[in-house]
């Protein structure tokens, strides 16, 4: 072997050797609490951007759906539950197994698996650009994951709160049965989890993703639907549920764009994200020890 040859093998065995330590377990665990720490602090820090995007839409949107909850109490509660009890058993079996896709943890878990992975990998060891892409995604994970789980546990307190009781609940129906700070769940049916967590996907989603929102409003209404259907909600409830989605949302989006994340100031319009083709050349930088820089 020639001298040039022995020095070449010498640097790419010296560079593998620093990849290996650069994923060791404590390089992971470093990496995992620097970027936590950088997250945090990006979303605590003061507002940098005077939000200019009209309150007027969505101030409409909810009203209007206010309105409809109130209206949906007198004049459609009592004859959806109707409805429903005359559905074949077949029908809502079928709902039975659609509504189940309206839990929140179908969101929550890859989301937040996503985020702890990014959070590991990404190095301070890998090119600027590099990271600055792997920020990207992470910042449009960590906004559907918190638009998803803040109006989640905002409704899990306050349906408690309120103990509006679930259809049929002693036997009958009566739209207007409540037994306030009742810690039942027999008596926790305003707002609906389940139409909070899938409206607040849709909206979440297709704001950042534009190209799903028809998918995600389609599944957002099925998830609705079954909560009506399996006889668990009112449509009153899954309306107020959508309520709050939509209201928590645009606050988050919001607060977002006021720290220069994900959405423009302006407009409320998602910044252009990094390309696919860029998002893989970073993925593939962090997963490879010897792209590591050294």
């Amino acid at each position: 072997m020639n001298a040039p040859d022995a020095r070449c093998n010498q640097v790419n065995a010296t560079r593998l050797d620093h990849g290996a330590a650069a994923w060791s377990l404590p390089q992971l665990t470093r990496n995992l609490k620097t970027n936590i720490a950088l997250c945090l602090r990006a979303l605590i820090r003061p507002g940098r951007f005077a939000v200019r995007a009209s309150w007027f839409g969505t101030a409409l949107v909810a009203l209007a759906l206010m309105i409809a909850a109130a209206a949906s109490m007198v004049v459609l509660d009592a004859s959806a539950v109707d409805w429903a009890r005359g559905e074949p058993h077949w029908f809502r079996a079928v709902f039975e197994e659609i509504t189940q896709f309206g839990l929140s943890g179908w969101f929550l878990f890859p989301c937040g698996f996503v985020l702890l992975t990014l959070a590991a990998l990404t190095s301070p060891r890998l090119p600027t650009n590099m990271q600055a892409a792997l920020a990207a995604l992470g910042a449009r994970f960590g906004f559907v994951f918190l638009a998803i789980a803040a109006p989640g546990l905002f409704v899990s307190i306050v349906k408690r709160l309120i103990g509006r009781a679930r259809p049929l609940v002693g036997g009958h129906e009566d739209p207007f049965a409540y037994m306030p700070f009742t810690w039942s769940p027999a008596f926790a049916s305003m707002p609906s989890g389940h139409a909070t967590t899938a409206v607040a996907a849709a909206i979440a989603i297709g704001a950042i993703w534009p190209r799903t929102q028809i998918v995600m409003w389609l599944y957002a209404a099925a998830i609705m639907l079954s909560r009506v259907a399996v006889l668990a909600h009112h449509p009153s409830d899954v309306i107020a549920g959508a309520l709050v989605a939509l209201v928590g949302t645009c606050l988050l989006r919001r607060f977002f764009a006021a720290r220069g994340l994900v959405f423009r100031a302006s407009d409320l319009a998602a910044k252009p994200a990094p390309s696919l083709g860029r998002f893989t050349t970073a993925l593939r930088q962090t997963i490879s020890p010897r792209n590591v820089a050294a």
